[in-house]
């Protein structure tokens, strides 16, 4: 089930490891000469016997080689997915307990940080999916090709190792239906896949993005270099395929870490698709970012509207608001709302979709969050209410200062890291008071949760 031992490592006996508990990634935790030992795929409470990959000064990543003890609350492991691939750290683990776990990992965070007064935080219990698996409705899927043989699917974390996907359980069946009759379209049509050792341009990722509303299928072809043969006839074999509207093409290089580049073509189809949530229409074009489980969206973008409170004089921040869900949502109930987003695409698809749903009191800008919010308070905007919805860094040290100085009235912080959030909340509560935290599980399966916070000033 787990990978072997890598032979090139120097030797070790095996060894016998009690686990004591999770880590934040969903990784078993125990204590082996004195140093905390990292063994994926081992639950707390089991005896397991374990294989030392590598020895760090302060702690030892091992490998699962077999369960002496097994926990009560191990569930078997989908059948024919390589655990490897990363997104299903902890599919071995009852889902009531990964439920339990995400919420942990929120305390624990609170506890090594200590925000003023986290002891007295009201940290709910995670709302669960109510789907476990089949969720996800975007896949991104690299593509390569060895010795005559096609390969698509996911990396090894932290590796170059890819693992063809034929399955993967938490993916919708459309995404992957997609996915895998792309793959026959590149190899009938001969498309150059790119060789990432000698360098060599060709398709490089593919990217399907389903809308849950409208069902529509949006396809993007990532990309080496501009020019490949038969590109052109391989998006028209696309746009048959079902559910298929539209066929982009992102172009990257080699010295682009990032899996997108920043040039976006669209080879044929619509320039969006359209889903929605709340009774509200969203367009989306290919970077624009989205929930990856639109059900459990509409409980999270939910709770988050009712932390907030809003009332109807108010002027409403949405920082870091990609396609404008939230601060849409919220329009109806507020004077103004003034959303804030850095990628080009995301504002054009915002104030589209403002449009698309003849909303009057709502503008989308351009620039960083913590260069705008000052802007416009020193243009004398009331900054009442505000609701951010930052990447896994948190917020930037600059916005915090911005915020405890023009102190809006409440607000509301959706975090997908507990530790970034704790670690922000240590300075957001020398003026602000927790009110709740309540966890919403957005990932099952992994050990990601988005946590949605309400504060208020004190």
């Amino acid at each position: 089930m787990y990978k072997k031992f890598n032979q090139n490592q120097p030797k070790e006996k095996d060894i016998i490891i009690t686990i004591k508990r999770l880590g934040i990634n969903g990784e078993g935790i125990g204590y082996y000469r004195k140093k905390i030992i990292f063994i994926p795929g081992a639950l707390p409470n089991e005896v397991v016997v374990a294989k030392i990959i590598t020895e760090y000064p302060r702690y030892i990543d091992a490998e699962l080689v077999r369960i002496k003890e097994k926990s009560p609350d191990r569930v078997p492991f989908p059948t024919n997915v390589n655990p490897e691939i990363g997104g299903l750290e902890l599919a071995h683990l009852a889902y009531s307990k990964q439920l339990e776990f995400k919420r942990d990992n929120v305390l624990e965070a609170l506890k090594k940080y200590h925000p003023r007064g986290y002891s007295k935080y009201k940290v709910k219990k995670t709302i669960p999916a109510p789907e476990e698996w089949h969720y996800r409705n975007k896949a991104q899927y690299q593509i390569e090709q060895s010795h005559g043989q096609t390969s698509l699917g996911l990396f090894a974390p932290n590796s170059h190792e890819l693992f063809d996907l034929p399955e993967m359980p938490t993916q919708s069946e459309a995404t992957q239906d997609t996915e895998r009759k792309i793959k026959s379209l590149v190899e009938k049509l001969h498309i150059r896949i790119a060789d990432p050792f000698r360098h060599f341009d060709g398709l490089k990722t593919i990217v399907v993005r389903q809308a849950y509303a409208t069902h529509e299928i949006q396809v993007t072809l990532i990309t080496v270099g501009h020019s490949l043969k038969n590109l052109g006839q391989l998006a028209k074999e696309i746009m048959r395929l079902p559910n298929v509207v539209s066929v982009f093409q992102n172009e990257t290089d080699w010295r682009n870490p990032q899996v997108w580049g920043n040039k976006t073509t669209k080879l044929t189809g619509k320039n969006q698709i359209t889903d929605e949530i709340l009774g509200k229409k969203f367009a989306l074009s290919p970077r624009a970012f989205f929930q990856l489980n639109p059900v459990q969206t509409i409980t999270l973008y939910s709770r988050a509207l009712k932390f907030l409170d809003l009332k109807a004089d108010e002027t409403l921040i949405d920082a870091y608001s990609g396609v404008g869900t939230l601060g849409i949502l919220a329009a109806d109930q507020v004077k103004q709302v003034i959303g804030i987003e850095t990628i080009p695409e995301a504002i054009a698809d915002a104030n589209h979709n403002v449009e698309l749903n003849h909303i009057k009191n709502a503008n989308y800008i351009q620039g960083s969050v913590e260069k705008v919010l000052p802007e416009l308070a020193q243009n004398g905007i009331p900054i009442d209410a505000l609701i951010v919805d930052p990447p896994r860094t948190g917020l930037a040290k600059s916005l915090i200062k911005t915020l405890l100085r023009v102190k809006p009235k409440t607000f509301v912080y959706i975090s997908c890291n507990p530790s970034t959030l704790a670690q922000d909340l240590v300075l957001l509560s020398e003026a602000y008071n927790v009110r709740l935290i309540e966890n919403v599980d957005m990932l099952p399966q992994t050990p990601r949760c988005e946590c949605v916070v309400k504060l208020t000033l004190r």
